[in-house]
């Protein structure tokens, strides 16, 4: 009973692998691992990260994962594989007392940018110069979307017996204040469509999208999110062989 109850306090011991980058070493590019990275980060437990050389993958993690790409991740030694089951396996387990919640309050928070990568995807890999507006057209229409929710207060943001109204939300991210799954799950996908839609079609998120763009400027000033975002140029390479040439 003694060791139960010794266990349940201690530390886990996680390691989380990720997609290498160009060098072998450094973070590649890969929105899931960011997403599991954040998580754990935000939780304040202590988790080492191995980064996986797709192209010569080490023999003791064929092994370990076979068949398996990353993210995946080792919870007092034993592989949990699938990012989704990841994330919730971490949501359950690593809870308060000494681990905070960081599923949102609110559903919309993150049903609200869930087309928004396929929609970027679908006009990064657009080769006919005549369909690249529609594509385009498509794309902004979720950073509408976005940009509509962010600048719209939350219920937790009014004050029923204030005299003011709240007409502009000043939230810092999708939820509130602080970080949740949603946003690990949106910013590093934001991440990508900045860097690859300026490089290869050069698109830039409007400057009257004042909620997107209040939104990044503050999850670039966390640590969880700019620190663990791969550097341009693994993005760049990835979308290099997407981007496709339009005729």
């Amino acid at each position: 009973m003694e060791s139960r109850q010794h266990s349940a306090t201690e530390e886990p011991e996680i390691e989380l692998f990720v997609k290498a980058g160009l060098d072998g070493e450094n973070i590649g590019n890969c929105p899931f691992c960011q997403r599991l990275f954040m998580v754990l980060w935000l939780k304040g437990v202590k988790f080492n990260v191995t980064t996986v050389d797709m192209t010569r993958k080490p023999e003791e993690l064929k092994d370990l994962a076979p068949g398996t790409n990353p993210p995946f991740l080792l919870f007092n030694k034993e592989l949990k594989t699938d990012f989704i089951k990841i994330e919730e396996f971490l949501e359950q387990t690593l809870g308060p007392p000494m681990y905070p919640h960081l599923s949102p309050k609110y559903k919309e928070s993150f049903d609200v940018g869930s087309d928004i990568f396929a929609k970027f995807s679908a006009y990064i890999k657009n080769p006919r110069k005549e369909a690249n507006i529609s594509f385009e057209k498509a794309l902004l229409r979720e950073f509408q979307r976005l940009d509509v929710y962010l600048n719209t207060p939350l219920p937790d943001e009014i004050d029923q017996d204030s005299v003011e109204d709240v007409t502009v939300s000043k939230r810092r991210f999708l939820d509130g204040d602080h970080l949740t799954l949603a946003d690990c799950n949106l910013l590093p996908k934001l991440h990508i469509i900045k860097i690859a839609a300026k490089k290869y079609r050069n698109f830039e998120i409007p400057a009257d999208m004042t909620g997107v763009w209040r939104y990044l400027t503050n999850a670039y000033a966390c640590d969880e999110f700019s620190h663990t975002c791969p550097a341009d140029e693994e993005i760049e390479h990835t979308y290099a062989s997407v981007a496709r040439k339009m005729t």
